[in-house]
Order: structure tokens, then C-alpha cells, then sequence
């Protein structure tokens, strides 16, 4: 039976670092609104709750609280930062406002090192802070553990597993993070850590097929590694019941659809239909801006497509998409103010009202170097796994302002170029992307002895674990001029090229 650890949500910048650490200590996990409610999380069997961090003070109005349910269920529990507080505001502590801040590196030293949570813990420890109150005076039943110069209760517990930290053991700041956190997870939880690749693998296909019985499936397909491996997870699953749709939008890198059908028959026993709607998804955009609605439009006629293909094949009940958990957070509009929608992925908020298909999403809670581990437990081959991801909008997001054929096939020809001379400098494998980005600017500039009015490209290139965070590549000096050189004299319209030092956050992987 599976069984997971579910994180409160309190609007920290570090949730999802948080939920990164769990998977990484073979634990299931996933995020969660303050506001839900045991019913919507009894399924899956929570062995451990963390309550994360977060802006507020306990004492502001409509601070967010924990939900009364977690402290009924007998379940382990570990506030951190404000999710420290707030166990102590509920449980009967006294919170205030600090009378100096602690922000950023601070030393901490135990009362007591014989407990689970410090277990193995070197004293004095170097931890990450990020707080304006602390706690006074601790809730009945517990103890302090911990301390620093400014915080007197940084680390405080309880016999029955409810644990406070003032810092944030999930940042590489942090030391010995994970050492405590894993001290959570299976000295207090008692968790077995056997979430693993092959173990997602079977229980999917269990899942799938339970979900599918006899019935159809039909999954759209990109050639990114996300459909890859729902592709493969699926077919593994239900054999000929699924049939792979590879929708050509237009909107794809050069040659793309060739490479695509190509890979997949040579690596791929499966059902594969080919439908180029390039023409419907231009038309669609024509004069269209605004990057949410670009992100909306694609969606809703993807689905169109499927739909329509899907008649011919008979009554076919399921789609399948790639869909993974970074996809999910940033597109959902939470029912708290705790976290805000940063941008929506057309496969999750573009979907529309009235689809007539049931959803199989595999991957819906998996991130992106999971995904690959599943890839390469089903066998698939490494350069199908490893790609680089690509937007399931495509270049309709790499494009500033309006989409036309021919700025397409501008930002094909620089796109191009990009990742070639990124392969020929064996950087590929370790940026997570790296691409071209048309703007909508255009600058003077002088060819030949000759005046040029061109377009301005940008070249974006990132490192980065799993997309929800990450930082602008330092590619060497070289091969950033000669992919210049290329480009300004190899696609005649372009004549300027910038690059992106912007770091994720403040700016997104991609430009819209």
C-alpha cells in the first residue's frame, strides 16, 4: 500500500525544495493547501505531515493555521519556520515578534542530543534562518532541543513525534538538513523509503490498468521525454489498447516531425497515427499576444484534434498526457493566499470546460528527473530519456508577441544553430535547456557596408534539477560568439544577439 508524507503549504519560497528532499530520501510526498481536508488526503495513507514555512506571522489577520484534523490523526508532524509557530501558537505556546530578526546563516547548539530528530547531528550546527518572530514560550508536552543566541526554542519536540524547527533543514545552507529530515522520515515516521523507479513503474501499470479495464486509450504524443515515458508506461500497461496521436502544430523545432516518427518507429512497438494541423493551430493564433491566451488555445485545440481523430477509431474513453508535478503547482489557483499561479501549462489549465475524455496522467506527481529514472527503468533508450525538455506550446512561447510562419521559421533556423553548437561543445547533457527566443524587438545594424533592420534573438541556457528552480548557464565566451556568428550571418533577418543571465526566480525558464 503506498504510503506518503504530505506537505502543508504555508506560501514558503522552500516548499518545493522541501518536496524535493523528501523524494530524494525515497519517499512519497506531495503538496497540499492548509485549507483541505482529511477526506481529500486519507487516500493516500499520510505516514508524516510537514508544515512549511511561509510569509505570515501567526498573529496576522487571516493568517493561514493548520488544519484542526492533523492534530487529531495520531501522525507525526514537522513544523518548520513558520510551520514551527504555528504548532506552538496552536498547541498553547506564545509566539513574538523578535527582538533582533535572524536571517541567513546562524549557529545553532543543543539542550539535548539524545532525541530522535538530532540523532547523529554534529553540535554546534551551522543552519539557515529566514524568520522575524519566535517562539517564548513552548506549548505543554514539550521540550526544547535546540537553541541559538537569538532563538531560544530553534529546535523543540514532543514523545509523540510533533517536532519544531526554527531554520530550514532543506537548504543547502543547512549542513545536516538532510540528516534531519531523513531522522523524520524513519526514526519518527517510520517510513520503509521504497519509493523507487521499478516500485513507481509496477504500481502504475496496476493503476492504469485498474483505471482502463478493456477500454481505449489514446495519448498524445510530443517526442518529449514526458509523453516518452507516459508512451511506454501505458503501452507496458494495456498493450494495443492505447494508440499515440503526434500532433504537428507548426509550432515545432526544424525537422522535428521527421525525427519524432523516425525515433519512434525504430525504438517503439506501438500504435502511432501522424495528424499535421499545422494550419488549424496557426489560424487559431493569428494576431494572438498574450502568452496565457496562446497557452489556452493550444490546449483547448490539441484536444480538438484528439477528438477528432478519436472517431474514427471508435468510442474511446481515456487521454493520456505527460503531465508533471512542477506542471500542476504552477498552474493551480490555489483556494488559499498562501501561493500564487505563476503561469498556466497547456495541458492542465488549457484544457477545456467541456472535454469529453477521462484523464490518465502517470506522471501528475513526478518531477522531471524522476520521470527520466521511470524512463530508464522501462528500458527506454538514454538519448530518448536524456533530451533536453521542450514546451508542450513549443515555439509559440519563444515567440514575443504575434506568430507568423515566417517568424517561425526564423526561430527554427536560430534554434537550430543554438543546439548544435551546444552539442559540438558537449555542454547538451549538462544544461537542463538551452534555446533560442525570438523578441519582438528590432535594432539597426550594418552588414556589408550596408544598414540592417533586424530582429534581436535571445539565447537562453539554464542549469537546473528539476525546472522549479534555476540558474543561468556560464557557457564559455567561445561558443557564445560563434553561435552569434552563425546565427547574424546564417538567418538574414536577425542581426543582434543577447543572452539571458536571468536566474529562476525572478524569471521563468522560458520568456512567455
Amino acid at each position: 500500500m503506498l504510503e506518503s508524507l504530505i506537505i502543508i503549504d504555508f506560501g514558503s519560497q522552500y516548499t518545493r525544495l522541501i518536496a524535493r528532499r523528501i523524494r530524494e530520501a525515497n519517499v512519497y510526498c506531495e503538496i497540499i493547501p492548509y485549507t483541505v481536508s482529511w477526506a481529500d488526503v486519507e487516500n493516500l495513507n499520510p505516514k508524516g505531515i510537514i508544515l512549511s514555512g511561509g510569509p505570515n506571522s501567526v498573529y496576522d489577520d487571516d493568517a493561514p493555521m493548520a488544519p484542526p484534523w492533523i492534530y487529531e490523526k495520531d501522525i507525526p508532524i514537522l513544523g518548520i519556520c513558520y510551520g514551527l509557530q504555528v504548532l506552538a501558537y496552536q498547541l498553547g505556546g506564545k509566539v513574538v515578534p523578535s527582538n533582533k530578526k535572524e536571517y541567513g546563516d546562524a549557529t545553532i547548539e543543543s539542550y539535548y542530543q539524545d532525541n530522535k530528530i538530532l540523532d547523529g547531528v554534529e553540535f554546534p550546527m551551522h543552519v539557515w534562518m529566514s524568520h522575524g518572530d519566535q517562539v517564548l514560550s513552548i506549548p505543554p508536552g514539550f521540550e526544547p532541543l535546540a537553541y541559538t543566541n537569538n532563538s531560544p526554542v530553534a529546535v523543540m519536540g514532543s514523545s509523540n513525534g510533533i517536532i519544531g524547527l526554527q531554520f530550514h533543514p532543506e537548504v543547502v545552507h543547512t549542513k545536516q538538513g538532510s540528516k534531519i529530515i531523513k531522522n523524520f522520515l524513519y526514526n519518527i515516521c517510520g517510513f520503509s523509503g521504497n519509493w523507487t523507479s521499478n516500485n513507481f513503474v509496477e504500481d502504475s501499470i496496476r493503476r492504469i490498468q485498474e483505471q482502463v479495464g478493456s477500454g481505449k486509450v489514446i495519448c498524445a504524443l510530443s517526442g518529449g521525454v514526458d509523453s516518452t515515458v507516459t508512451a511506454a508506461l501505458i503501452h507496458r500497461a494495456i498493450g494495443d489498447q492505447l494508440t499515440c496521436i503526434f500532433v504537428n502544430n507548426g509550432l515545432l523545432r526544424k525537422d522535428e516531425h521527421n525525427r519524432i516518427l523516425d525515433n519512434f518507429g525504430e525504438n517503439m512497438n506501438l500504435n502511432l497515427e501522424y495528424v499535421d494541423a499545422t494550419d488549424l493551430f496557426l489560424n487559431k493564433l493569428s494576431g494572438v499576444i498574450d502568452p496565457e491566451l496562446k497557452r489556452k488555445i493550444i490546449g483547448e485545440e490539441f484536444i480538438r484534434v484528439f477528438e477528432t481523430k478519436s472517431r474514427s477509431m471508435g468510442h474511446v474513453e481515456f487521454l493520456a498526457q505527460g503531465t508533471l508535478y512542477p506542471d500542476v503547482i504552477e498552474s493551480q489557483t490555489p483556494e488559499n493566499k498562501a501561493s500564487a499561479k505563476i503561469k498556466t501549462h497547456h495541458n492542465v489549465g488549457g484544457l477545456p470546460a467541456d472535454m469529453t475524455f477521462k484523464l490518465i496522467e502517470p506522471l501528475r506527481y513526478l518531477f522531471k528527473d524522476e520521470v527520466r529514472e521511470a524512463g530508464i527503468a522501462l528500458g527506454l533508450p538514454e538519448d530518448m530519456v536524456y533530451r533536453q525538455p521542450f514546451p508542450g506550446p513549443g515555439l509559440a512561447i519563444r515567440i514575443i508577441g504575434e506568430i507568423t510562419w515566417d517568424k517561425l521559421e526564423i526561430l527554427r533556423s536560430c534554434d537550430w544553430i543554438v543546439i548544435d553548437e551546444i552539442k559540438k561543445a558537449n555542454l547538451y547533457d549538462e544544461l537542463w535547456q538551452s534555446f533560442a527566443v525570438l523578441t519582438d524587438t528590432k535594432s539597426v545594424g550594418v552588414m556589408g557596408d550596408s544598414r540592417t533592420y533586424g530582429y534581436m534573438v535571445a539565447i537562453r541556457a539554464v542549469t537546473s534539477e528539476d525546472a522549479m528552480t534555476a540558474d543561468w548557464a556560464r557557457i564559455p565566451y567561445e561558443v557564445l560568439a560563434t553561435i552569434s556568428n552563425r546565427i547574424v550571418n546564417e538567418v538574414p533577418e536577425v542581426n543582434r544577439v543577447v543572452y539571458d543571465i536571468t536566474s529562476k526566480p525572478p524569471g521563468t525558464i522560458e520568456w512567455e
